[in-house]
């Protein structure tokens, strides 16, 4: 497969060592006009975080700016606003994975239970994703996550029903596996300490190990990104051209294997940073201030 010429190799991905940088921009540039197939979607703004509340104004002002680049959105949690992502997402007609964010808040879990299945029998879920990494935070075992989706499961059978992890825990929880109609894996070389050179085939890898895990169901990768400033992680480094390389070897990967990818992210959201340490604002497209930054 190629776009204008470039050609992806088999395990590393493009040979950068004959690109000036403004021919990697402009690569860049190319595969951003082509689109991708799915973004995160980031509707936080400075200043806000998980719990304040979203409008639906600064909603669709973000989705307007993502729209010629991406067929589909994800969304994390469907409270405090964010259950009108996937109502908005279908205005711009932009498909939606929409996620029910669970933790350790009893309450919560049970509103954003309600409001997922609500969202879906209105006809604006087209993959809902009951959690996110709960199994790696540890804020509900197994039997709770899995009598979870068993309900979605039960409440919307004519939509496809997952779970979003790590793409090991697929291999770890068979029951969960079980459980999902469509596999949900974040594949994070920059995680896993895992120098820039090297992170397409190692995400090459955490895909497969969520293939085989699998049996047979759809492996989509809901998250995959690399920042562009913070502190480095053992062998990850955050940089510009660390974030635009890992960037177009994702984005010619997912169209020559025929990969559906959600990259993380689309904004760069400044609350991360009390989760992720410094390089936790730094994994979005776009900036806080919705400026494209590659």
């Amino acid at each position: 497969m190629s776009i204008r010429g470039e050609k992806i190799m088999a395990l590393s991905g493009i040979d950068f060592a004959n690109k000036t940088e403004i021919g990697i921009k402009n690569l860049f540039k190319r595969l951003l006009k082509n689109g991708m197939h799915g973004l995160c979607f980031s509707p936080y703004l400075e200043g806000q975080e998980p719990q304040s509340q979203l409008t639906d104004e600064q909603i669709r002002r973000r989705m307007k700016i993502i729209k010629p680049y991406t067929k589909w959105i994800r969304s994390f949690s469907c409270t405090d606003g964010n259950e009108n992502i996937p109502r908005i997402a279908h205005e711009f007609g932009i498909k939606t994975l929409v996620g029910a964010w669970l933790g350790d808040d009893p309450d919560i879990n049970k509103r954003e239970i309600h409001n997922l299945i609500q969202l879906a029998k209105e006809g604006y879920v087209d993959i809902a994703a009951v959690g996110n990494e709960v199994m790696y935070r540890g804020d509900l075992t197994e039997n709770e996550l899995l009598d979870f989706m068993y309900e979605v499961k039960k409440a919307i059978p004519d939509v496809p029903v997952g779970y979003v992890d790590a793409y090991y825990e697929f291999t770890d929880r068979p029951r969960i596996t079980d459980a999902c109609d469509v596999i949900l894996a974040n594949c994070y070389p920059y995680w896993e300490g895992c120098p820039l050179e090297y992170s397409l085939v190692y995400m090459k890898e955490m895909y497969n190990q969520a293939v085989k895990a699998a049996n047979g169901k759809k492996v989509i990768i809901s998250e995959t990104g690399w920042p562009n400033l913070g502190s480095a992680f053992e062998g990850s480094i955050p940089s510009f051209e660390n974030a635009i390389k890992y960037f177009i070897n994702t984005q010619l990967w997912s169209k020559e294997d025929d990969i559906d990818v959600f990259y993380f992210s689309s904004f760069d959201e400044p609350w991360k940073v009390g989760d992720e340490g410094d390089v936790g604002a730094y994994w979005g497209l776009w900036d806080k201030n919705e400026n494209l930054k590659y």
